[in-house]
């Protein structure tokens, strides 16, 4: 049987009118109003599907562990835990930072390379390698059914880079997701990224 892993992003973080700024592992906040909005959305949506959820897992940062309760609650399953590869990346001299000062310093082009190429603007703490491997050996577990997987922007792109898919954009928006299928033989694919339900 083809297993079903999503790809989840956490909600919002900011408050509306409040600027964005360049948030990665050193900055553990929490879900704003709109955030938490946005995981009862997506927990809806998961309860709502006649698949099976088999697992549910976090990132470490409190804004993916709050969404993922959330979910949890609604299809009436607690995560299972926080799993260390699912953490985001560490934006170095650029963490806090206003979006467009990050623009100013390291350039739309290196800006752009991460989202579409998964390449790393300079100075930023990403380990690649690590989160390639740690991807691909929870693809290789085999099983069936779903498995949904809360974590933040920078930790989800790798999910793709794992499998060699390039959608348009690796981004996630805050309170989407993506759906690859693992069938047992074959590749496997990318049914839908970027969603919010």
């Amino acid at each position: 049987m083809t297993r079903r892993i999503f790809v989840i992003r956490h909600g919002n973080t900011f408050a509306p009118g409040e600027s964005p700024r360049r948030i990665g592992a050193r900055t553990d906040i929490p879900l704003v109003e709109s955030g938490e909005v946005q995981a009862d959305a997506l927990g809806a949506w998961f309860a709502a599907q006649a698949f099976p959820v088999v697992r549910l897992f976090s990132g470490p940062l409190l804004r993916t562990r709050q969404t993922a309760a959330r979910i949890g609650a609604a299809i009436g399953q607690a995560p299972e835990g926080a799993l260390s590869w699912l953490g985001e990346i560490d934006h170095g001299q650029d963490e806090g930072l206003p979006e467009t000062e990050v623009v100013a310093r390291v350039g739309a082009d290196a800006l752009a390379a991460w989202d579409e190429q998964g390449i790393a603007p300079k100075d930023w703490i990403v380990d690649s390698d690590a989160r390639l491997t740690a991807w691909r050996a929870f693809f290789a577990e085999g099983g069936e059914g779903a498995d949904l997987l809360v974590t933040s922007n920078g930790a989800a792109r790798f999910a793709l880079l794992a499998l060699g898919l390039a959608p348009a954009t690796l981004k996630l928006r805050t309170g989407a997701f993506g759906e690859l299928e693992i069938p047992p033989e074959g590749p496997a694919h990318l049914v839908r990224w970027d969603v919010r339900p």
